[in-house]
């Protein structure tokens, strides 16, 4: 099966190349940026792709992204209606992802930043210590990844609480959300914040200064959903006023995050280039691979997205 590698930012062919001669040898790869105009094409494997990238393809039946979000492949105005979009599900993502919180929880947890201060002025001072048990920790989102959060964080001994859009069956790494209720409830609760979700048309915007005031005055932000969910003004306002003590901020609206920005020069905020987590060369040519199988067998390949709700 032929598949089209469509990307403005990355050279697919390059970096995804040899693994997929290895894991996926009965696709084929052709490039977008060639030209390449095929009706046997079936097949994309995409990344932020040029608005008119899919009116090439008449025949295409299913488009692959290249991370669990496919938030920027669905905003591709040329994208068919009836193509799936099938996301990657890596647990080796999900494994980085889960340490980079921890590494945020447990620093606003121990105060590490005062730490570097102190450090930074030569002040040999100890600091009060708080058990994990003293630092509830909300986390937005409730799938693979969030799952995998909740589980090594009820682990260290923080309390764990998780909302999602819906109900979510009972979990053993605490305690479950969901609704407008649900998220009230959870934030009255919440100290260290954790932003998982999926952009939608409902998520965009939802770190705001109604969602800050909600939380336990000085607590944290741990964003690492998509830009377009944080209010950034709100942020700062809430880190001004003391509602939130610091932030750790891995995504962002504009990316690269522009010399200018606020955000580069605020002492309470943790500032990492989009860098949390990533996924394995493998696990984009094996969900590759069985996409292709699927479309072969005339099945809906698995992964696929509800495309009403966006994930």
């Amino acid at each position: 099966m032929r598949c089209v590698l469509v990307s403005k930012r990355l050279d697919l062919r390059g970096y995804f190349g040899a693994e997929f001669a290895r894991s996926a040898p009965h696709v084929e790869l052709v490039d977008h940026a060639a030209g390449a105009q095929d009706q046997d094409i079936r097949l994309a494997l995409a990344w932020h792709p040029p608005d008119d990238a899919f009116e090439r393809y008449p025949n295409l039946r299913a488009v692959c992204s290249i991370a669990a979000g496919v938030d920027n492949i669905m905003a591709c105005p040329s994208l068919p209606a009836d193509v799936d979009v099938v996301r990657v599900v890596d647990p080796g993502q999900a494994q980085m992802m889960s340490s980079f919180i921890a590494w945020h929880v447990i620093g606003h947890q121990r105060e590490f930043a005062a730490f570097r201060a102190q450090q930074r002025d030569r002040i040999w001072q100890r600091r009060d210590q708080r058990r994990a048990e003293d630092v509830p920790v909300g986390i937005l989102g409730n799938g693979g990844i969030g799952q995998r959060v909740a589980a090594d964080l009820a682990q260290l001994g923080f309390p764990v609480m998780s909302w999602s859009r819906t109900a979510k069956p009972a979990s053993q790494a605490g305690r479950g959300f969901h609704g407008p209720a649900g998220l009230a409830a959870m934030l009255s609760e919440t100290e260290v914040l954790v932003n998982l979700l999926p952009l939608t048309s409902e998520t965009r915007g939802i770190l705001n200064g109604e969602v800050f005031g909600r939380m336990r005055r000085g607590g944290y932000l741990i964003q690492v959903g998509r830009g377009e969910h944080l209010v950034e003004a709100d942020l700062l306002a809430a880190l001004d006023r003391g509602q939130l003590s610091g932030a750790a901020l891995d995504v962002f609206a504009s990316e690269p995050l522009p010399p200018a920005h606020a955000f580069w020069h605020h002492p309470r905020i943790v500032i990492t280039p989009h860098d949390a987590s990533d996924v394995s060369i493998n696990a984009v040519a094996t969900t590759l691979a069985a996409t292709a199988a699927a479309i072969g067998a005339g099945r809906r390949p698995p992964n696929a997205i509800d495309r009403t709700r966006g994930y």
